[in-house]
């Protein structure tokens, strides 16, 4: 097996993340957070649809973390950033903070938004 180091680059990847945290480039955020190759912001959760639309000319797709388990997003939140063009994959937040941090390191136009687990 060959190991390769993997480089970000500018980008900021996700360190870690704990009980009701995150940490982002070494900074430990709490609750909700949403995150770009630029850095990480605190997030108003499945309700805040305006953070999300403003990465349109950003991104193109947001990784939605649904806590600890994988959960149904809004219908609404779904079809809202799809219809501005904005793809939206679903997944538990543990695995969408590694599923961010690989496609950034491959310089893709990714971002997170994130609930804690």
């Amino acid at each position: 097996m060959q190991m390769h180091e993997i480089s970000f680059g500018q980008a900021t990847p996700i360190d870690g993340y704990g009980p009701g945290f995150f940490r982002v480039g070494g900074t430990v955020l709490q609750g909700p957070i949403c995150i770009t190759e630029t850095g990480a912001r605190s997030w108003g959760g499945m309700d805040d649809h305006a953070s999300l639309l403003a990465l349109a000319d950003q991104v193109d797709v947001i990784f939605l973390g649904t806590g600890a388990e994988i959960a149904h997003i809004p219908a609404a939140l779904r079809s809202t950033l799809e219809d501005a063009g904005i793809g939206v994959e679903t997944m538990s937040s543990p695995a969408a903070c590694r599923t961010f941090n690989v496609l950034l390191s491959e310089g893709r136009r990714v971002a997170a938004a994130l609930l804690p687990v």
